[in-house]
C-alpha cells in the first residue's frame, strides 16, 4: 500500500484542485489518499448536527480514480472538549461523542468504499493531545471508536494514530513508551495496525551509520515491533501514514554530507528530498513488518520560509513539480507485482 498524506487540505480545494492533488497519487502510482476527516468540522454546531458535504467530495473524487481512502478521526469541537480547552487538539470531555461521531461516519462511507479508519494523529505529542499525551485516555478512546466502527461497518479496520517519532521530554512520550501504555491496557488488541511517522530527515530512511526514526519500526525489544511482540502480537503490521521532508524553511538546507548537518539545518534540498522519496519507498518494501507507506505532501502550503511546515510537497506552491515527483513515481513503479 503506498499513497499521499494530505492533512486537512483536501476537503477546502475547489473541484479542480480536488481533482489535480487526486490526479498525483494516480500518477506517483500510488493507491491511497490520507486524509483527516475533522470532528471539529463535521459537527461545529453540536452533536445532533453532521456536515458531511466537503469529505463527500473527497472520497467520490478518490474513489472515482479507484484510490481507497484512510480518513483520520480527530479534532475536538469545542461543545465536546473539557472546560478550559484552548484548542481542537484536546482530548473530548466524553469519548462516548467521539465513538458517535466514529460510528455515524461508517455508516456514511462504508457503502462508498471506506473501511479503514485511523484514530486520531500523534498522540504521543503534546501538539496533538491536550492537556498532555495519555496512553490510559487514548487507549478508551480506541477502544469506544473501534467499536462504534465496527458495529456500524462489521468490515472496518482499525489503525492506532499514527505516533509521532519523538524523546520523551517536553511534554511527549516517545513512541515505544506510548505504544507500550496502550498495550497494557490491551490496546493492541483493538486494532489491525499501528500508525507512525518516522521523519529521518535530512538523513535517508536507512543511512548506513546512523540512527533514524525509521530504527523504532522493527529490530529489537525497544522497537514497536518489539514492543507489540512483547504483548502478544507480533504480526500486527506498523503502517507509515506519514513521512517526508520540507525543501525551504527559517534555516540552512541539507544536501545529505555531514558538512551541511547541523543544529541550523530545518530542510533539505530538493535533491535530498527526492532521495529521501525514493529510499523510503525502498525501505517499507523491505521490512516485512510495515503493510503501508505514505509520504507527506503532495504540494507546498505556501512560501513563507518562516516555517519548514509550508515546505513538504512533492510540488512547488506554483504547481511545479519538485524533482521528487519523479523519485517517489520511480520507485513506487519499481515495486515487485
Amino acid at each position: 500500500r503506498t499513497g499521499i498524506a494530505y492533512g486537512n487540505t483536501l476537503v477546502a480545494m475547489s473541484d479542480a484542485e480536488l481533482a489535480a492533488a487526486l490526479d498525483d497519487v494516480v500518477s506517483v502510482g500510488g493507491d491511497w489518499v490520507r486524509a483527516d476527516l475533522a470532528w471539529r468540522d463535521v459537527q461545529a454546531g453540536g452533536p445532533d448536527e453532521y456536515r458531511w458535504h466537503p469529505f463527500d467530495r473527497v472520497v467520490d473524487a478518490a474513489r472515482a480514480r479507484n484510490l481507497n481512502v484512510l480518513p483520520v478521526l480527530a479534532y475536538t469541537p469545542p461543545w465536546a472538549a473539557p472546560p478550559g480547552c484552548p484548542d481542537d487538539k484536546c482530548a473530548p470531555a466524553d469519548p462516548a461523542d467521539f465513538a458517535a461521531f466514529a460510528g455515524a461516519a461508517a455508516s456514511r462511507y462504508a457503502a462508498r468504499g471506506v473501511h479503514v479508519w485511523e484514530i486520531w494523529n500523534e498522540p504521543n505529542l503534546a501538539r496533538f493531545w491536550r492537556p498532555a499525551p495519555d496512553p490510559a485516555a487514548y487507549t478508551v478512546l480506541l477502544r469506544e471508536a473501534g467499536q462504534a466502527l465496527r458495529t456500524a461497518d462489521p468490515s472496518a479496520r482499525v489503525v492506532l494514530g499514527g505516533l509521532g517519532a519523538t524523546p520523551s521530554g517536553g511534554g511527549n512520550i516517545a513512541q515505544t513508551t506510548f505504544l507500550a501504555g496502550v498495550c497494557e491496557r490491551g490496546g493492541n488488541r483493538l486494532v489491525d495496525a499501528v500508525g507512525y511517522h518516522p521523519y529521518t530527515y535530512p538523513a535517508l530512511t536507512t543511512a548506513p551509520g546512523h540512527t533514524t526514526a525509521w530504527d523504532a519500526v522493527a529490530g529489537g525489544p525497544d522497537s514497536l515491533e518489539g514492543v507489540l511482540s512483547a504483548y502478544g502480537t507480533s504480526g500486527l503490521p506498523v503502517w507509515i501514514t506519514e513521512t517526508g521532508a520540507p525543501t525551504g524553511g527559517p534555516g540552512t538546507a541539507s544536501d545529505g554530507s555531514p558538512a551541511a548537518s547541523g543544529p541550523t539545518t530545518t530542510h533539505v534540498t530538493e535533491a535530498r528530498q527526492a532521495a529521501i522519496a525514493a529510499d523510503v519507498v525502498r525501505a517499507a518494501a523491505a521490512d516485512p513488518v510495515v503493510g503501508a507507506v505514505f509520504w507527506y505532501s503532495d504540494r507546498d502550503l505556501g512560501a513563507d520560509r518562516s516555517t519548514s511546515e509550508n515546505f513538504y510537497g512533492l510540488r512547488r506552491p506554483d504547481g511545479s513539480p519538485k524533482p521528487a515527483f519523479s523519485a517517489l513515481r520511480r520507485a513506487i513503479g519499481a515495486l515487485p507485482g
